[in-house]
């Protein structure tokens, strides 16, 4: 008798990417086993690089910039500090500006939900949209968020087992996320990683107080490398970088081993332009 997957499962995910490879000429699938292989023999060359990863998608399943927005919103925690500025927001992209806080930022979300509001610019309006609050509350309840809602269980263990390889041999990896500081750094802390290793989205502040601008750029597209060079330098060696959508390229592109982990459609339609892509096969 043969047993068919679970539709979620990483055994039915790996024999899909496998379909999409002979049929749409897509790249190999790799074990983290083959992909750490050729991580070591780059660490080996030069063992003074970095690997880099993304954070929503690539290193645990969903995202946390949009999962602590609707916790907040489902609260009602937004501060009236951010009306003036996500009006502002919802006047520029032809949304209403009526309500409070919490209806324009809802407002704002359901639009990029349904295509007509840019994604790089709600990620910036997921990172000023807690002002009003003290940085310090804002990390405090990233926290309680991020362990209510379980994204530390939802880390992809393929991803996990690479991570603490890279390590255990002393090399630095780093977590390069256009979601909110707060929250990437609320689940990376069960992960290994330090504020110091993250890169991500972050709110102007006064006086320890949120303000309604993020500190440009974020780290989205082109940004995650500027970013990123801004942390190690312009010619540190990125061993290997990982990423699960088209906003990753850039990203991938710097890498001697560019990784797809678990691939969104964007990505697959662009992988083309990264040479030397794999795709990591899910555990």
């Amino acid at each position: 008798m043969v047993l068919s997957e679970r539709p979620g499962s990483a055994r039915a995910y790996n024999k899909r990417i496998r379909w999409q490879s002979v049929m749409l000429g897509h790249v190999d699938l790799y074990s983290s086993r083959d992909v750490w292989a050729r991580i070591e023999a780059r660490v080996a060359e030069r063992p003074d690089g970095v690997i880099a990863t993304d954070g929503d998608g690539t290193l645990w399943s969903g995202d946390v910039g949009e999962e602590l927005f609707r916790e907040f919103a489902h609260r009602d925690l937004f501060r009236p500090e951010a009306l003036d500025a996500l009006r502002e927001e919802a006047r520029a992209h032809d949304l209403s500006d009526a309500g409070t806080s919490r209806d324009v930022a809802q407002r704002i979300y359901s639009a990029y939900v349904d295509g007509r509001f840019p994604e790089a610019r709600v990620c910036e309006v997921m990172t000023w949209c807690y002002a009003g609050l003290s940085v310090d509350e804002l990390h405090e309840l990233s926290r309680d968020v991020v362990d209510a809602t379980g994204v530390p269980s939802r880390v992809h263990p393929e991803m996990s087992t690479l991570m603490e390889r890279a390590r255990a041999i002393g090399v630095r990896v780093l977590l390069v996320s256009a979601s909110p500081m707060c929250a990437v750094a609320a689940i990376a802390r069960h992960i290994g990683f330090t504020e110091q290793d993250i890169v991500a989205s972050n709110p102007s502040e006064q006086s320890g107080v949120v303000e309604p601008y993020v500190r440009e750029p974020i780290p989205y597209g082109a940004g995650k490398v500027s970013r990123l060079r801004e942390l190690v330098g312009v010619t540190c060696p990125v061993h290997a970088a990982f990423g699960d959508n088209a906003f990753d390229v850039p990203l991938l592109k710097q890498a001697a081993v560019p990784v797809a982990v678990r691939p969104k459609a964007k990505l697959r339609r662009l992988e083309h332009e990264v040479p030397g892509i794999v795709e990591l096969m899910a555990d």
